[in-house]
């Protein structure tokens, strides 16, 4: 698979897309991760990329152009377009199941707006959908875009080293994830659940769904509604 992040601040996305199980997974082929300055498709001796909105109003709106130009040098004319995501606050929200749905591409993109946003003409033009990470406003769609690879990341064969790393972990079967325990056995006079050292494996995994719904309904209720 291939993720490709157009964005103003590049080395922002590289930092985090070659560390950890990201820049493994990177180093050993299984996917392809780019950062690619939207800047350098300016085309003014000052790099500029955004001007004033149409109609007035507060801060600065990213041109359509440099967008446009920065994506179309992804590919050349007759090969499939890539799926373009617009990491938006207006966009639905982001969750496992999307992780899930958008690992099956052999390709997306993902654009970063910054400032005002960009112009809705190249999000009409280009953009195949609209994520959102929360109901919140960020700065800027880097650390949006950088969730949304991580999560997709993780779902590809091999990333990790089992598939039970995710598959048990909270949201993939719609529950939060039991409690987890390492040694000592005891501390601050608190001690591991017996049940977890008794070795009796369908005890334990009845142990770790009764405590995934425990979890789940007092921290998130909304989601056994779904159930």
């Amino acid at each position: 698979m291939r993720i490709d992040i157009l964005t103003l601040f590049p080395e922002m996305c590289e930092r985090v897309l070659n560390e950890s199980i990201l820049g493994r997974a990177k180093r050993a082929g299984i996917v392809e991760l780019y950062a690619h300055d939207i800047r350098e498709f300016a085309g003014n001796k000052h790099n500029r990329v955004d001007d004033a909105p149409y109609g007035g109003g507060k801060g600065m709106v990213m041109q359509a152009e440099p967008i446009y130009q920065c994506y179309k040098s992804l590919f050349i004319e007759g090969e499939d377009k890539p799926h373009l995501i617009y990491m938006s606050p207006k966009g639905k929200t982001f969750k496992q199941s999307d992780a899930l749905r958008l690992a099956q591409y052999d390709r997306i993109v993902l654009l970063c707006g910054h400032y005002e946003g960009v112009d809705q003409r190249v999000i009409d033009e280009i953009v195949d959908e609209e994520i959102s990470v929360g109901d919140y406003v960020l700065t800027g769609g880097e650390l949006p875009a950088l969730i949304v690879t991580d999560a997709v990341c993780r779902m590809l064969p091999g990333v990790l080293s089992e598939e039970v790393c995710f598959t048990e972990e909270s949201h993939f079967n719609g529950l939060l994830e039991y409690p987890q325990y390492t040694r000592p056995e005891v501390w601050h006079e608190r001690p591991v659940p017996e049940v977890l050292m008794s070795g009796h494996h369908l005890n334990i995994k009845k142990w770790r769904e009764e405590k995934s719904l425990e979890v789940t309904e007092k921290m998130r209720p909304d989601l056994l509604k779904n159930k």
